[in-house]
């Protein structure tokens, strides 16, 4: 070998070296940052994690362009994941509102590339013992961060506050979501501790950490999350229960687990009123959630194969609202119906696929991996072994727990499954040599051409969506409904013309203007409320057709049609508004104003006595109108019985 052929050969070990641990890396921060940053759920929180996967899909490119002779592992889960990614695509093109079904799509690969990144690219034992080990200590961190709110009655999550009252949510903004995390970190750091090849101290620290994590599950106080991290836990010590090394073992843990439980979260005051609450009423407490799941039911019949869109269902939701919600829910607080009303049968069927293909290939690789016979050496650790097992007993949890709540819609704990899920996959090489790829020439152009195509998308969205943000906030610091806050709205309309959201709120700083006749508005002396009134109502018609859905633009639409004397033009558009909205308590007001202003407060008073009826508490503009149309109808009755009596006028002294 020539000394620039060693030299040749020599650097693309260090290129490819250096790649592997700088992705095992990146991937190890997406895993501590997602759940820091409140589950990733804000833009910036997501961005940052996007950000980081351009990065990691790099690192792949380049090691794989430098590379010789390399190998793809490509497990049946592998099928499923690309199938629904490339569904995911094809659907978006055909949803209704393209900014929100395009902010779906974008999570979905992400979660697909990182899938596929695990899978092939962390696959070496001590960089997936680094990772499973890191997500256990993380846990154990937002857990005594959770056990410290709950002692100090703190509703503070970082510089947040949330509203959940005396259950604690650590660094998440909802106590169910924090419950997600721990459950599938529980099952983890048990496995870990039982059955991994470590060291002594090392183990200490682990049991340590699983006490801290159980001690944070409780204090969510979250029913799902109490039955899920059982479940999980259960299916663990049911597994190792079958195994003569961890036998007696894993029935004594399990004994104590359940003697501690039923002991002492009794004395919890805080579980004591949970538990209370379940049938105080009567029936079981369910949160509203049983609520939820027949108007998506109805929103699924509407496109039983293709779904209503990617993640639409908060925006179709008004059309079905219970009277008893009047709050918008997010999600269905159930991700197996959530999938089913948003992707459709299609993509319910790929997902139970991919689940399916997953669970017969971690039946395989078990039996590969588990624990072998006790010896005189005493019982036998293995490393894969135990994240095998803590893996898929993790997302045993979370699949019960999916049952009643939305963890998948939550980037940081849908990322966490995503990893669990490609390092239980990746443990498949031990089962069988098969579900390695040669690559050869033409699949090295492929991978580099999905890869390269993937991160300018990823990328160029990533910018657009980090300009839209950055004038969004410079927005909501300024002024509601000022000059400056409408210009800075579009300029963020400009960066992302598709998002109705900003459309709307320009709409409506435009329309309160016209309200106050224009005399707030700086730099706008030469508009009258009229030519205010017209541009409101310009981006009011750009948010309907943007979303379609939302009765708001359509009320707003028909507002400035009445503050412009044409009230005969403007019925239509509050009657599409209750149309799309008919059991919404503020639709309804913006009914009974309507009606004031067309002077028929009897009408108004109708649908005021509706609204409150539908929201009796804090709901003023209900409260005020209605005394107003009383007030007019009265002193109606008045002047006509007046008028009717014909009453002699008072005699003059």
């Amino acid at each position: 070998m020539s000394t620039q052929t060693a030299f040749i050969v020599l650097n693309r070990d260090t290129i490819d070296r250096f790649c592997e641990r700088s992705i095992a890396a990146v991937v190890l921060a997406i895993l501590v940052v997602g759940p820091l940053a409140f589950g990733g759920v804000g833009a910036i929180g997501f961005s940052v994690l996007q950000g980081l996967t351009i990065v990691a899909m790099l690192l792949w490119a380049v090691r794989l362009a430098a590379g010789q002779k390399q190998l793809l592992l490509w497990p049946p889960i592998c099928r499923g994941v690309a199938a629904f990614a490339l569904y995911a695509v094809g659907r978006y093109h055909f949803a209704d509102i393209e900014w929100v079904a395009r902010e779906e799509m974008i999570r979905v690969l992400v979660y697909a590339f990182l899938f596929f990144i695990i899978v092939n690219q962390v696959h070496r034992q001590q960089a997936m013992q680094i990772i499973c080990i890191t997500v256990v200590f993380l846990g154990m961190l937002i857990a005594a961060y959770a056990l410290f709110q709950f002692v100090t009655h703190s509703n503070r999550v970082w510089n947040l506050e949330q509203s959940y009252g005396h259950r604690a949510s650590g660094t998440y903004i909802s106590p169910n979501h924090l419950g997600g995390f721990l459950e599938m970190a529980l099952p983890l750091g048990i496995s870990l501790a039982l059955t991994g090849r470590i060291k002594p101290m090392m183990r200490i620290f682990l049991g340590y950490a699983v006490l801290v994590i159980m001690g944070g599950m409780v204090v969510t106080v979250s029913r799902g999350t109490w039955i899920a991290g059982m479940a999980g836990v259960t299916f663990l010590f049911g597994v190792l229960a079958f195994q003569r090394s961890f036998r007696w073992v894993s029935i004594g843990l399990f004994a104590v687990c359940l003697v501690a439980g039923v002991v002492l979260l009794p004395k919890n005051a805080a579980l004591r009123l949970r538990t209370k609450a379940l049938y105080s009423t009567g029936r079981l407490d369910d949160d509203a959630r049983f609520t939820l799941w027949r108007p998506a039911v109805q929103l699924w019949h509407e496109n039983p194969w293709w779904g209503v869109g990617p993640n639409h269902f908060d925006y179709r939701f008004r059309m079905y609202r219970p009277p008893a919600i009047q709050l918008q829910p997010d999600r269905v607080h159930n991700d197996f119906l959530n999938t089913l009303t948003d992707w459709g049968i299609v993509g319910a069927l790929l997902v139970g696929g991919a689940l399916t293909l997953l669970a017969w290939n971690a039946r395989a690789t078990w039996a590969a991996v588990r624990p072998p016979v006790k010896d005189l050496g005493g019982m036998r650790t293995s490393n894969k072994t135990a994240i095998v097992l803590g893996a898929g007993a993790g997302l045993i949890g979370l699949l019960c727990h999916s049952l009643v709540d939305f963890n998948m819609s939550i980037p940081a704990n849908a990322i966490l499954a995503v990893t669990l899920m490609a390092l239980l996959s990746a443990h498949s090489r031990f089962a069988s040599d098969n579900y390695w790829r040669r690559i050869n020439a033409a699949m090295k152009v492929t991978m580099l051409l999905v890869l390269a195509l993937g991160g300018i998308y990823l990328t160029w969205q990533e910018v657009r969506r980090g300009r839209e943000t950055y004038w969004l906030e410079k927005a909501y610091q300024a002024k509601n409904f000022s000059a400056e806050q409408i210009v800075l709205l579009k300029r963020a309309i400009v960066a992302e013309p598709n998002n109705p959201h900003t459309a709307f709120a320009i709409g409506e700083a435009y329309r309160h203007e016209s309200q106050e006749g224009g005399e707030s508005y700086e730099g706008g002396e030469q508009l009258n409320y009229r030519d205010l009134a017209g541009k409101a109502m310009e981006w009011y018609a750009r948010s309907m057709k943007l979303d379609r859905w939302n009765p708001s633009s359509w009320a707003g639409y028909g507002w400035c049609l009445d503050w412009l004397e044409r009230k005969n033009e403007s019925g239509q558009y509050f009657w599409k508004a209750e149309e799309l909205d008919p059991n919404g308590y503020f639709t309804a007001n913006q009914m009974g104003i309507h009606y004031m202003e067309s002077g028929n407060p009897a009408a108004g008073r109708t649908w005021f006595d509706r609204s409150l009826r539908l929201q009796w508490n804090n709901n003023r503009i209900a409260e005020s109108y209605l005394a107003i149309a009383n007030r007019t109808l009265l002193e109606g009755a008045t002047n006509d019985l007046a008028s009717r009596l014909k009453l002699p006028a008072a005699k003059k002294e």
